[in-house]
């Protein structure tokens, strides 16, 4: 009956970050991507990309992610509209503020490369280990295939 009781009173407890779960300030590398299909688990490993996110102790974050493969034009002078689509299209970028709980960071973004996710809050789960964070995206339509998908990105401190 004690243990029992022992096990409420934890659940019931609400999750208090310490100091050390509570910071996650610093400049991060990307180091691995990978996607989940949640209907049948089935893991797609990432095309290669490149990035970098930094969150400062004012409370900012950056995040730059480039996919490969990246059109190489020519040129600028030879650029088509085709190249410019194609490099847009592989980039992510966006700024904004945070909040970081020591389990979940919540990105408030107020600039983007994509309009529509400016003014949006995207919610990543945080799970650390040493020098990594592994920031875990809420289940969603994938944009190649509509199969709901969650994104797993691997960072890794920059020392």
């Amino acid at each position: 009956m004690r243990k029992l009781a022992l096990a409420v009173i934890a659940v019931a407890i609400p999750y208090q970050a310490t100091a050390d779960d509570a910071d996650i300030t610093g400049m991060y590398r990307l180091v691995s991507e990978q996607r989940k299909i949640v209907d049948t688990g089935e893991i797609v490993a990432g095309s290669g990309s490149q990035g970098f996110i930094s969150y400062d102790k004012s409370g900012r974050m950056l995040v730059v992610l480039v996919r490969s493969p990246r059109p190489n034009p020519e040129n600028l002078d030879k650029m088509t509209d085709q190249d410019r689509l194609g490099l847009f299209r592989t980039m992510t970028a966006y700024s904004g503020t945070y909040k970081f709980d020591g389990r979940t960071v919540e990105h408030s973004i107020d600039i983007s490369w994509n309009e529509y996710w400016t003014g949006t809050k995207q919610v990543r789960t945080v799970e650390r280990d040493g020098d990594r964070v592994t920031l875990t995206t809420p289940p969603f339509p994938f944009h190649t295939d509509g199969k709901m998908s969650v994104n797993m990105l691997v960072w890794e401190r920059v020392k």
